[in-house]
């Protein structure tokens, strides 16, 4: 029944996904219908200034919702202080570094359905085959993957693959800036995105909504321990922390599509 249910999910899923993309575009290009784009001239000053503005234009989003955000970017920031951090901490304190390098690989390797059909999605061939050769050698020699020997035998881990880069992959833009409880920055796209790979990870076919929930948790208290630190660098570099998190995690995201 569970399996149906999703089944039935998915498919409203991509329907409103084709409803959307559209929406998307013209908000990632700020455009409006009918208007004529008035090219500079090429060479010179023109092709200088025109470079600048689509360089900048692929770090910019809007922000509509500021005052949604601002209201969770608050409270992720003392859940991160006040909760997650200090897990974290105490979990690092008493778990050694290479048990804690272990559960990574395994969340890595269990991921892989996520980063596979997204190779695919977005025509790399190549990539799609590293990772499921990756997949194949370290479930079995890496015992479920446990172990990384895929690395030695196949390559270094290639870098992380989503439905959202899937969408910018083809042209479809950011919309708009979105902060989410606990799960933090992201935009229209990588929310529609993130619904979207949701379906791809094998720990959201979990019996219970508890165990889904407890696996995340776990899942990202040991990430934490890993980079504890870099967050508290770089609100403090900042002259506005709001505005420092958003620009970097765009600025991030175009990188990653642009891969």
């Amino acid at each position: 029944m569970k399996i149906i249910n999703n089944s039935i999910i998915l498919s409203l899923f991509f329907c409103g996904l084709l409803l959307l993309v559209p929406v998307l575009t013209l908000a990632g290009s700020g455009e409006q219908p009918g208007e004529v784009v008035v090219q500079p001239e090429q060479g010179g000053v023109g092709q200088v200034e025109e470079d600048e503005y689509e360089a900048e234009a692929e770090t910019a989003i809007a922000d509509p919702l500021s005052a949604w955000n601002t209201v969770w970017y608050h409270f992720n920031d003392r859940f991160y202080f006040w909760l997650l951090k200090p897990v974290a901490q105490g979990y690092k304190a008493v778990t050694p570094h290479d048990v804690r390098m272990v559960i990574r690989n395994f969340f890595y390797n269990l991921a892989a359905p996520i980063r596979f059909v997204n190779c695919v999605l977005q025509g790399k061939g190549e990539a799609a085959g590293h990772e499921l050769g990756r997949f194949a050698v370290n479930s079995t020699l890496g015992i479920l993957g446990l172990g990384d020997p895929a690395t030695e035998i196949i390559g270094p881990k290639p870098g992380a693959e989503d439905l959202g880069q899937t969408l910018g992959h083809y042209q479809v833009g950011n919309g708009f800036y979105l902060v989410w409880p606990f799960l933090g920055p992201s935009s229209l796209r990588d929310t529609v995105g993130r619904v979207g790979d949701y379906f791809l990870d094998p720990v959201s076919y979990l019996e219970e909504c508890e165990a889904i929930l407890a696996v995340k948790s776990f899942e990202e208290v040991n990430d934490t321990s890993f980079r504890i630190g870099d967050y508290e660098d770089l609100k403090e570099a900042a002259l506005d922390p709001y505005v420092a998190i958003r620009d970097a995690y765009v600025q991030h995201r175009a990188g990653k599509v642009a891969e």
